[in-house]
């Protein structure tokens, strides 16, 4: 059997080249922190600089005002790299707007030209070069002008934060030494979650009726996308999915057919719902009516219910709740009494009590 010997210089090579983990140079921290915008991921790859002992030191002096050659790489005109060690890469897995301006969705290198009143944030098709010492204007995606903000506190490691986050936006701040960089980004949510709704339904997601209603009743709570929303109201509904004895899916689309001021056939949907509904289900659809001052549909709903389940609490509870919002306080008060023996708690009880005390002062026990 032969043996194998490597030739010396490649060993040399070998062990030459072989590296221990440890802390990156200059004991600069990596991190990366992902955030979500409405369905749009947002990650920043990024090494923490600390300040180490050099306050006041930080901005216009270890930090270049603008753009300078830095006497290294291709760069004659290069800003700072907004952290450490690497360029600061910043991904958006959809597309968003910066300080109201428009970025393709994409990988960028992040830069900062620093400037003591009105700092320029630069994000750079180019995320893979070391540093900014390969930075090229003319690779730019996008520049944004954006205003600086002094902290009350020194923070001692350079950090990315998310703030003021509603549904749809959010600001992103560097933050170091005494000083905050803060942009604000926005994304389109209304129309990339109807667009991933689509891509979605058209998967294994869209065998099962519950997705169909998920994505119509979506569009009922921001009253967007109606039209498209029916037909998934009809996918939900129909036996292919299952959801045929579904009254949250009949509920969806009576709900779509209401906005679409289709009233009528919304009616006729949930009384042919109400066969395969269940006790609560009908109460809380009383209840949606109430909401809309449809007192007396809402009525008519606690009734049918009452019928189907007479005498207990939920049903009596409709009864008292339907009565005295059409103004008839005196046989709100008769179904009232006859639940309070049958609270299931001493949270319902006290709360029905209280009820009954408004009927009793002739008020609406709704109120």
């Amino acid at each position: 059997m032969k043996k194998l010997f490597l030739p010396a210089f490649l060993l040399i090579f070998a062990f030459a080249n072989a590296q221990l983990t440890s802390l990156p140079s200059g004991g600069n921290k990596k991190a990366t922190v992902t955030e979500r915008i409405g369905i749009t991921d947002v990650t920043i790859s990024y090494s923490r600089p600390h300040v180490n002992g050099r306050e006041g030191k930080i901005w216009g002096q270890l930090v270049h005002t603008g753009f300078i050659d830095q006497g290294f790489g291709t760069a004659k005109a290069a800003p700072w790299r907004a952290g450490a060690n690497e360029n600061t890469t910043i991904e958006f897995s959809g597309p968003v707007k910066i300080e109201g301006q428009n970025l393709p969705a994409g990988k960028y290198g992040f830069f900062i030209a620093y400037d003591p009143a009105e700092p320029t944030i630069i994000f750079s098709k180019n995320h893979d070069s070391w540093g900014s010492y390969y930075y090229d204007a003319k690779e730019d995606a996008l520049r944004v002008k954006i205003k600086p903000v002094a902290l009350d506190k020194s923070v001692e490691w350079l950090k990315y934060e998310f703030m003021d986050q509603t549904e749809n936006t959010a600001t992103i701040a560097l933050e170091w030494e005494k000083l905050s960089f803060p942009f604000k980004v926005e994304v389109d949510y209304i129309n990339s979650q109807i667009e991933s709704f689509r891509k979605e339904l058209r998967t294994d997601k869209g065998f099962f009726w519950n997705t169909w209603d998920q994505a119509a009743n979506w569009c009922v709570q921001r009253n967007v996308n109606l039209e498209e929303a029916l037909l998934w109201s009809d996918s939900a509904t129909s036996i292919n999915f299952g959801g045929d004895k579904s009254f949250q899916a009949f509920s969806t689309k009576a709900q779509v057919l209401e906005k679409l001021g289709r009233s009528t056939e919304a009616a006729e949907i949930m009384k042919k719902s109400f066969a395969f509904a269940s006790v609560n289900e009908i109460h809380q659809y009383g209840r949606q009516l109430l909401a809309q001052k449809k007192n007396k549909e809402a009525l008519d709903v606690f009734k049918n219910n009452f019928a189907k389940n007479p005498n207990q609490f939920t049903t009596l509870m409709g009864l008292t709740r339907g009565y005295s919002a059409n103004g008839d306080y005196k046989n709100a008060l008769k179904y009232a009494t006859q639940a309070l023996p049958l609270a299931p708690d001493d949270l319902n009880k006290k709360n029905l009590q209280g009820m009954i005390d408004k009927l009793k002062a002739g008020k609406d026990a709704n109120q």
